[in-house]
């Protein structure tokens, strides 16, 4: 997102959005935040079809953020609507963090139970090795003189 639309979203100035990224510079690295080469500002202001484009604020370079610089952001700024963002951020971290712990767990009770059924896969297959060997002695005996009295 561009510098003016963040500006826009979190209800503040351009300009004081940029201030307080000037004075938190140590929080923006190159991946959370970079400004637009001359070329690519030059193409994105030819997009805009209009001769009052120095008005709209077309005449500084304008910051590129990628959503970690969003994010952050929403930590530096002081707006309400940058802090309500900062809270509800805050929040949603902490129900993935609970959604990861409780998929874990599920995916532990998951292999818990594919262990038990190899067991008695095993087990299974142990029987009906028994049951087979034992047909066969049977197949196999001849058989018996009886032995005792006879009527």
């Amino acid at each position: 997102m561009l510098d003016r639309d963040l500006a826009s979203l979190y209800e503040i100035e351009t300009k004081v959005l940029k201030q307080s990224i000037k004075r938190n510079i140590s929080r923006f690295p190159e991946d959370f935040m970079f400004e637009l080469t001359k070329s690519e500002f030059e193409n994105w202001r030819s997009q805009f079809v209009t001769s009052n484009s120095d008005k709209m604020g077309l005449r500084h370079i304008p910051m590129a953020f990628t959503e970690h610089g969003v994010l952050m952001l929403s930590s530096v700024l002081k707006s309400d609507k940058a802090i309500q963002t900062n809270i509800q951020i805050m929040r949603i971290f902490t129900k993935v963090r609970q959604m990861l712990l409780d998929t874990t767990e599920i995916k532990v009770d998951i292999l818990q139970i594919q262990k038990k059924l190899e067991n008695h896969d095993k087990n299974i297959e142990l029987v009906f090795s028994y049951l087979d060997e034992l047909t066969e002695k049977k197949e196999n005996d001849k058989q018996r003189v009886k032995i005792g009295y006879k009527k």
